[in-house]
Order: structure tokens, then sequence, then C-alpha cells
């Protein structure tokens, strides 16, 4: 018999120490039971996008070709007013300059190949009926309207995405561009697709050989800036812009108020009647006045 206060909570510790115990042990050994739809789903299933569904309309193919009218600084600049500061990527090359690329990102992520993850990636293809090479697959799956993102940490050597079989069937899909932060090979017959623009880190002789795509339509990293599936996506030759459908109304409205101010002061800087100063960043009082009477004779787009 315990006769003691001390020893009763000595036992108490014991207790609780392996209950502790126990649980850790089990929260180590335990499998997650995982409904199989969920494995054979075409998207990989990921619970933040499925947090964040709801609030993320697709993006119109009326609000792409509106985008595509407008400057991509002024879109940023919109973009900036709402909080998405890493939404720009200056690192890349591309393939077609002077071609703007418009469309709503389809992700792919790769990681360094090993013989386990190889295997489990085989397997998920066959379960879901895809191909486990995700640059053939982007020929089979993508939509028309997609620009093809993939996330391939920069890797160029042995780490090249695509060539002209597999870029020619994502092309033909009605995929308006790709983006990989890593390598393509063929880069000499990709400079005269010239309605096809490539943004990419290398090219390469190698083919795929060093990293597998282990995750579709997920939320990825170019660069310092994260991507996620169903975004916006801009290119020019300045960079690429990405940012969330659900702003896509707002930055077009933005953006072309901003276009339209500036086409103004152009007008004005061009006239020669006016100082630099007057015009820029601020319009003088006088000015003010001048484009109160101006906008009379320049409607503004609907």
């Amino acid at each position: 018999m315990i006769r003691s206060k001390a020893a009763w909570a000595m036992l108490l510790l014991v207790v609780c120490a392996a209950g502790v115990f126990q649980w850790r042990v089990n929260s180590q050994t335990s499998q997650v039971v995982v409904p199989k739809e969920l494995r054979t789903q075409r998207n990989t299933w990921s619970p933040l996008m499925d947090v964040l569904k709801d609030k993320r309309p697709r993006v119109t193919d009326e609000q792409l070709e509106r985008l595509r009218d407008l400057s991509i600084e002024n879109v940023w600049g919109a973009i900036q007013g709402k909080g998405y500061r890493q939404c720009f990527v200056t690192h890349l090359k591309q393939t077609q300059p002077g071609v703007k690329m418009v469309g709503r990102a389809m992700t792919m992520r790769y990681l360094p190949q090993r013989p386990d993850l190889d295997e489990g990636v085989r397997q998920l293809a066959k379960e879901g009926n895809w191909d486990p090479a995700f640059n053939v697959r982007g020929g089979e799956d993508a939509n028309p309207g997609d620009v093809v993102v993939v996330e391939l940490g920069g890797m160029v050597d042995r780490a090249t995405f695509m060539g002209t079989m597999t870029g020619l069937g994502m092309k033909l899909r009605g995929v308006k561009g790709i983006v990989v932060d890593g390598g393509i090979r063929d880069l000499n017959e990709f400079l005269t697709w010239k309605d096809f623009p490539i943004y990419y880190a290398g090219a390469h002789a190698s083919a795929m050989a060093d990293q597998i795509g282990v995750e579709w339509n997920v939320p990825i990293r170019i660069g310092n800036v994260t991507v996620m599936p169903g975004d916006v996506v801009i290119g020019d030759e300045e960079g690429l812009l990405f940012f969330p459908p659900q702003l896509a109304d707002e930055a077009i409205k933005a953006a072309e108020n901003q276009t339209y101010n500036e086409q103004f002061k152009e007008e004005m800087m061009k006239s020669g009647k006016y100082r630099t100063r007057d015009i820029y960043p601020r319009l003088s009082p006088e000015l003010e006045k001048v484009f109160e009477e101006w906008k009379k004779t320049h409607p503004r787009k609907p």
C-alpha cells in the first residue's frame, strides 16, 4: 500500500510518462488511411488547394485577352496594392522575345531521382492511368489556354524537362507557353517556334535523367515566387508575373485606368507645351483642368 503523497506523485508521473511514450510510438508508426480515389485524381490532391478552391475562380478567356493588351508593369502595380509583393520572376531566359505570353498556370513539381521515388511515381501513374513522365503527360492532360509551369530547382544538366517531341505534344493541346525553372533541350528548334514562348534556366543536350515528376497541379516555387495552379501568368521581355485568378478583374480595372492616365500624359509630353515636372509624376493644377476636358473627347473603355 502506498502511504505517502510523494509516492503517489511518483506513481502518477511514471504512468503519465508511459502514456506519452506510447502516444509517440503510435504517432510515428501508424499509417494514415487515404481513400484510393484521392490517389487516382488527375490533379494531385492538396489540402491547401482544397481550402482555397472556393476563392479561386477560373480566369476567363475574355479576362486573359484584356490582360494581353496591358503592360506587365501596370498589372504588376495593381497586384502590389493587394499585398502580392513576391510575384515577379526575372532570372529565366526566353526563346521568343517580343511575343507576349498570357494564360493559366498548370504546375508540375520535380525532385531528384531515387529508386523508391521512381517506384512510387510509376505505381501512381498505373493506378491513375497517366504517363509517369510529366513532359509526356502534359501533351495529354494540359488544357487550351494553359501555361505549363515547371519547378526543377534550377537544374539543367540531366534535368531537361522537354525536347521538341514533348513540346509539340503540349503545343498541340493548346498550351500558350512553357515556364521551366530548369533545363530544356533542342533549343535551336524551339527558337523557330515563333508563336510558342518558352522561359527556361538553361539548355543542355542531355535528357531528363536525374529528376522525376512527383506532383501535378500543386503550389510550386519558381525562383522567389510561389505559383499556384490556376494563377494568371503573364510573360514578356521584362519577366514573368504570377497572381491569383480572383484578382483578375481588379488588376484589369486598375491597369486600364493607369494606361488611360498615361495616354494623356504622353500626349502632353509630346505636345511640347509643358515641362516634364508639370506632367510627371503628378499633373500640375493647370493640367488637371486640361485632363478633365480631355476626358470628354477620350472616353474610357467600358
